[in-house]
């Protein structure tokens, strides 16, 4: 099965500069990233605030393009393509904003929210964009009555499976959803959260979910991505990860979250804070909070390579095989 999007070597770098005359500084918010994602697959992107989750979905949603790397969607080229594939490929891959209170449009009923796209992007009469707008509800648990209000009238669950509906107006093949459950209640979460599951597997919808609430990315994702100050530091199928996790910051993040799962992990005490990305360390990026630090890594920095059933940039990710096996 062909990914619906595929990234190779994503970068992004931003020039800051902090005065007329000084010399613009590079901001390496994204390094280097790649990943693949099938029809009917969740990649759960996760990390700390800072280590260039949402840049990576502003490049994957063509917000803004990436300075280096190959992204392609639905096996077509989405960094320069032609002008007549533009506009398709945007239609492609849809976005679910962290606040869905702040993406909806205050003056807007709910029917006119989601006739928006179909308005804009496509010659369907007014009646067959009401038609498509009441099913979309239908299959996001709204009723008929909801398309005549406005999103001040509803909880906060119910508006996000207002974004949700808008997000699929346009029938997309990818929908990245960056935080999409952090605002609202436990129990509200778990609700939107099969909610899109249950989307995924009736359309076939393939998904980039950022979180920082491993909780709920063990519950939605099929892959995990662990990234640290804008490197990819551990990837792989969410079980291995979960279970046995190679990278010491993946083992930091797990140990951080009770109630994964029965087994009682060792609490990682991290020290000092996340560096700069303007003068990130020279070799291993984590190298200045790691507890198993060695002279190593501060000077060379470790890439990623395959090891039991996933890919990991640690040089002594080996002796922490051993060790979990033993």
């Amino acid at each position: 099965m062909s990914p619906v999007v595929e990234a190779r070597d994503l970068s992004q770098v931003y020039e800051i500069r902090r005065g007329l005359f000084r010399k613009a500084e590079r901001l390496q918010a994204v390094s280097g990233v790649s990943f693949a994602i099938e029809p009917g697959r969740t990649l759960a992107v996760v990390g700390e605030s800072g280590c260039g989750k949402s840049t990576l979905a502003r490049m994957v949603t063509l917000i803004e393009p990436p300075t280096e790397g190959d992204l392609r969607l639905d096996g077509l080229d989405a960094v320069s393509p032609p002008p007549a594939e533009r506009t398709r490929l945007r239609q492609s891959v849809q976005l679910v904003f962290q606040n869905p209170y702040g993406s909806l449009n205050p003056r807007k009923t709910v029917a006119a929210i989601l006739e928006a796209p179909l308005a804009i992007n496509t010659t369907l009469p007014k009646a067959e964009r009401a038609a498509r707008a009441r099913d979309m509800m239908a299959r996001v648990g709204l009723r008929p009555e909801h398309g005549r209000r406005y999103p001040h009238m509803f909880s906060g669950g119910q508006r996000q499976r207002i974004a949700i509906a808008r997000a699929l107006m346009l029938s997309p093949k990818l929908v990245v959803a960056d935080e999409p459950v952090s605002a609202l209640d436990v129990s509200i979460q778990a609700q939107v959260l099969n909610l899109l599951a249950d989307l995924q597997r009736d359309l076939g919808l393939a998904y980039l979910f950022i979180s920082h609430d491993l909780g709920v990315v063990r519950h939605i994702a099929h892959d995990v991505l662990v990234m640290y100050l804008g490197r990819a530091v551990e990837h792989g199928p969410k079980e291995r990860i979960f279970l046995r996790p190679l990278h010491p910051y993946t083992q930091a993040l797990l140990a951080s979250t009770p109630g994964l799962s029965g087994m009682v992990r060792t609490r990682i005490r991290l020290r000092g804070e996340l560096p700069s990305p303007l003068d990130p360390p020279k070799g291993c990026v984590f190298s200045t909070r790691c507890p198993h630090v060695t002279e190593r890594c501060r000077v060379e920095r470790p890439e990623l390579r395959p090891l039991d059933g996933r890919l990991v940039a640690c040089h002594y990710a080996d002796r922490f095989l051993e060790a979990q096996a033993a």
